[in-house]
C-alpha cells in the first residue's frame, strides 16, 4: 500500500506559477511510475505529466513547455512546477503512482488539490 499527500494548490492569476508536491509513504520501494493528472468540472480526468522509474518524462501537449515534473527520491516526493498558467489549467490535480509487484501493477491516487487560474 502507498499513501499520497498532495499540497501546493491555490488561486493564481494567469501567467503565474505554482508548484505542487506529493509525498508518498508506505511501500514506496515498489513505485514504478509517478505522475500528475487533472480533472476540470464536467470533464474526464486527464494525464498531465508522468515520470518513469528511469526518470524519463512524458507531458500532455497542453502543458508541454510550461509544466515540469520532477522528483526527490530521498524524500519520496514528486513535484509539478506549473509556469505560465492559463485559465484552462483550472482543475483538481491528482498525484498518481503505479507500483509493480511481479507482473501486477497497482494505481494509487492522492486526494487532489485545487488549482484555480483567474484571467
Amino acid at each position: 500500500q502507498v499513501q499520497l499527500a498532495e499540497s501546493g494548490g491555490g488561486l493564481v492569476q494567469a501567467g503565474g506559477s505554482l508548484r505542487l508536491s506529493c509525498v508518498a509513504s508506505g511501500s514506496t520501494f515498489a513505485i514504478n511510475t509517478r505522475g500528475w493528472y487533472r480533472q476540470a468540472p464536467g470533464k474526464q480526468r486527464e494525464l498531465v505529466a508522468t515520470m518513469s522509474s528511469r526518470d524519463s518524462t512524458n507531458y500532455s501537449d497542453s502543458v508541454k513547455g510550461r509544466f515540469i515534473i520532477s522528483s526527490d527520491n530521498a524524500k519520496n516526493t514528486v513535484y509539478l512546477q506549473m509556469n505560465s498558467l492559463k485559465p484552462e489549467d483550472t482543475a483538481v490535480y491528482y498525484c498518481n503512482v503505479v507500483t509493480k509487484s511481479n507482473t501486477k501493477y497497482t494505481h494509487y491516487w492522492g486526494q487532489g488539490t485545487q488549482v484555480t487560474v483567474s484571467s
